[in-house]
């Protein structure tokens, strides 16, 4: 369900595979560990992948992203959001084939532009986006074992790194920051590793599960705050805040079903009840993969 396939596209083929989720978020993870319930959030949204095969070694493409956020106790976003957009380039390193035992393995360079809301907010919920620039770079690795009984376990391992620029923040912001601020974030790097299978039940259902750990070191956000005040009030004030370092533990098991080769529905969903200094969220997804 999370972990993306590791084959460069054919020459002249294309994917298009679009996700619609709700991430539901039902408590929050301390330093210590510790799980603290709140009151449910729901944030709908969607993503698809679009992507090319420019030679049977490079697949071209690009991930755009949309938002619809119901926080609680607070105002729902104003309308659908167009949140960041993804660039993404394969390179296939190795390729499997049929009877050999070599995997699929590709380097794929992804590139984040900032193109969903993040500062000056009329309200929380329409930021959908960072506001930095994000390079990621990861490592796709993918393979078939042949089970006793005939059927087929695929494998993925997906290793990420990305790092972020920094931002320019004004007011309320996705960084918690509020009305007559000024200053800067500085995104932490962060790190991710998701293993994956895929059994086949018969021709068309395959059952899925992937096990995701997700690093992202402490963000810092710095500079003034202040509000309309009377003549000869207090100046502005110095801000800064640190996130802290956070991690997550995920479990996302679904279930697939391929009417043909090409064509295929996936029915699934994430689960984080293990982390620090994150939220505990169950987000079921539904995904549509077509192949051309």
């Amino acid at each position: 369900m999370l972990a993306p396939n590791a084959a460069t596209l054919p020459q002249g083929h294309a994917l298009i595979e679009p996700y619609l989720f709700d991430i539901i978020t039902n408590g929050h993870f301390d330093t210590s560990r510790d799980k603290h319930g709140g009151p449910l959030e729901h944030d709908i949204g969607s993503l698809t992948y679009m992507l090319y095969g420019l030679t049977d070694g490079i697949t071209a493409g690009l991930i755009p992203r949309f938002f619809y956020n119901e926080p609680a106790g607070a105002a729902n976003s104003s309308g659908v959001k167009f949140g960041d957009l993804t660039l993404q380039l394969a390179y296939g390193l190795t390729h499997y084939r049929d009877g050999g035992n070599t995997p699929d393995i590709s380097l794929v360079l992804q590139g984040t532009l900032p193109t969903g809301a993040y500062d000056s907010l009329t309200r929380a919920s329409d930021g959908v986006g960072a506001g930095a620039y994000t390079t990621s770079l990861s490592l796709y690795v993918q393979h078939y074992f042949w089970m006793p009984n005939g059927r087929i376990l695929r494998g993925r391992l997906d290793i990420n790194y990305a790092f972020s620029s920094s931002v320019s923040v004004h007011d309320e912001s996705v960084d918690g920051t509020a009305n007559g601020f000024s200053g800067h974030a500085y995104p932490g790097d962060s790190f991710s590793a998701d293993a994956a299978a895929e059994y086949s039940l018969t021709r068309h259902w395959v059952l899925a599960l992937d096990v995701v750990y997700q690093h992202n070191d402490s963000t810092r956000v710095t500079g003034t705050t202040s509000a309309p005040m009377p003549v000869g009030g207090a100046p502005a004030a110095q801000y800064e805040q640190q996130t802290g370092s956070s991690y997550s533990l995920g479990f996302a098991p679904a279930i697939e079903y391929n009417w043909t080769s090409r064509v295929g529905v996936l029915l699934g969903v994430r689960i984080i009840e293990i982390g620090r200094n994150t939220n505990a969220t169950v987000t079921p997804a539904i995904a549509l993969n077509m192949v051309f």
